[in-house]
């Protein structure tokens, strides 16, 4: 879930508030002091904000496309995930892991300069859920979502966490409850299959499917929940789409006024022999982009998609040879698909006026990078743009709008060669950076955070229109 940018009025007001001593990356909780308000028109902040803040040499060791510069924000925050950024500019960063047994950073530019000067850690849930809506901070662990009452920007010392939704059942595998919503305060919540392809037992060479697949009851798919009640549990909420594997992004698109997602697809083809090759195996299945209305049925754990037929294909769990579609002629197919293992962990819709005109409304993807493409070269690991039309549809292909976080070369470009987003990595164990979530500040610019040290990266446009 990204920033509620639909609550911004036409003048922002921004809180400048006094902390105790500390330092970008330090894990402790200061006491808030003295508070001070000062009220600029929303046009005056970006103007004045972007013009006083010098972009790193090299962009933050970062790669984007022509017209745009970038600078770290913070560093060492440790294993971050999903992020937000509130209207005052305040960013907020979910952790995988505890940092001196805190779960969220709170970041504030206090003397505008574009980076981080006062670090401040909260909470004791890990996780990856993060998103500001209706003057809440909304996080998610593995077993629950919460929130936390806003004052001036900030989440206070005092400020205790309220349960929206609690007493999930923690599984071993896609545990994490990403999460979106919507401006009228639906919570879709992801529930990522405990299982690859809900074989009898998982995935076992020759193990077959079961079906009908039992855990598609609780799992592999997206529920609805409401944003504005407390003390919800999983009986409360509803099954909103089905056929899912597992959707770490989420985002709501005010423009077409719908839910997307992003699957990660499934494991192991080669598990099969036959057509299903190492190599085909690297490749397929895609990792689908998918417009999710209410009742949709994406087809797992029956069905993956293989974009060179341009089908959804009978999964060989269930009797499929690469050939067959099946039942699946009647899934739901996705807007757009990528190459296999590139785990798409964030989806962010572009609604700011600092990027140009052909940004409105696309959406940025954050590839986290994948760890079972052998023995074919290692991809992912960037963050992709892709222009919309006004059908809610990609109107054309993705591009490359930021890369080298991983730290190594990329081999091809897409549209060039068989190479597009493959790296000269060996695991991503080497990787130097992963990049994972994606927030929109107040003046338009995009953040970026990483789960190898906890870096986030500021992203502007500084370049004429």
């Amino acid at each position: 879930m990204k920033t509620a940018l639909f609550l911004v009025s036409v003048s922002t007001a921004i809180a400048f508030t006094g902390f105790g001593a500390t330092l970008p990356g330090k894990s402790a909780r200061s006491v808030p002091g003295k508070t001070h308000t000062i009220t600029r028109s929303a046009a005056a902040l970006t103007t004045v904000s972007r013009n006083a803040i010098t972009p790193d040499p090299d962009n933050g060791g970062i790669k984007l496309t022509n017209g745009f510069r970038g600078l770290v924000f913070a560093d060492n925050l440790g294993k971050a995930r999903h992020i937000a950024v509130d209207n005052a500019g305040t960013v907020f960063v979910k952790l995988e892991k505890l940092n001196d047994g805190k779960g969220i950073v709170e970041l504030t530019d206090a003397n505008g300069d574009g980076r981080a000067d006062q670090t401040v850690m909260f909470g004791n849930n890990t996780g990856t859920g993060m998103g500001i809506y209706n003057g809440y901070l909304y996080a998610s662990s593995d077993t629950s979502v919460y929130r936390y009452k806003m004052t001036n920007g900030k989440v206070l010392e005092t400020t205790p966490a309220e349960s929206i939704i609690a007493g999930l059942t923690l599984q071993r595998q896609h545990a994490s409850k990403s999460f979106a919503i919507s401006p009228d305060g639906k919570l879709f919540v992801n529930f990522g299959a405990p299982s690859n392809a809900c074989q009898e037992k998982d995935r076992q060479k020759g193990s077959k499917g079961m079906d009908p697949c039992p855990i598609l009851e609780e799992y592999g798919g997206i529920w609805q929940f409401d944003a504005n009640k407390l003390n919800q549990h999983k009986a409360d909420g509803k099954r909103y789409a089905t056929g899912i594997r597992n959707a770490v992004a989420l985002d709501w698109n005010t423009a077409t006024n719908s839910l997307y997602a992003l699957q990660h697809g499934r494991d192991n083809l080669n598990n099969w022999g036959g057509v299903f090759t190492d190599e085909v195996s690297a490749e397929l299945p895609n990792e689908e982009f998918l417009m999710v209305k209410e009742g949709a049925n994406f087809g797992w754990p029956y069905c993956y998609n293989d974009q060179n037929q341009g089908k959804k294909m009978l999964a060989p769990e269930y009797g499929g040879d690469g050939t067959k579609v099946d039942r699946c002629a009647g899934m739901e197919k996705p807007i757009m698909a990528f190459p296999a293992h590139w785990a798409p962990n964030d989806l962010l819709f572009y609604t700011g006026t600092q990027f140009p005109a052909r940004y409105k409304n696309g959406a940025f993807v954050c590839f986290h990078g994948s760890w079972n493409r052998a023995p074919m070269k290692q991809g992912g690991y960037f963050v992709a743009f892709i222009p919309f039309g006004k059908d809610g549809r990609p109107s054309s292909k993705y591009e490359v709008f930021a890369e080298n976080f991983a730290g190594v070369a990329e081999l091809g470009k897409p549209g060039t060669d068989v190479n597009a987003g493959k790296l000269d990595l060996a695991s991503p164990g080497d990787a130097k950076a992963r990049p994972v979530g994606l927030a929109q500040g107040p003046d338009g610019s995009l953040y970026i955070s990483d789960s190898v040290k906890g870096k986030v990266w500021r992203v502007m446009y500084m370049a004429k229109k």
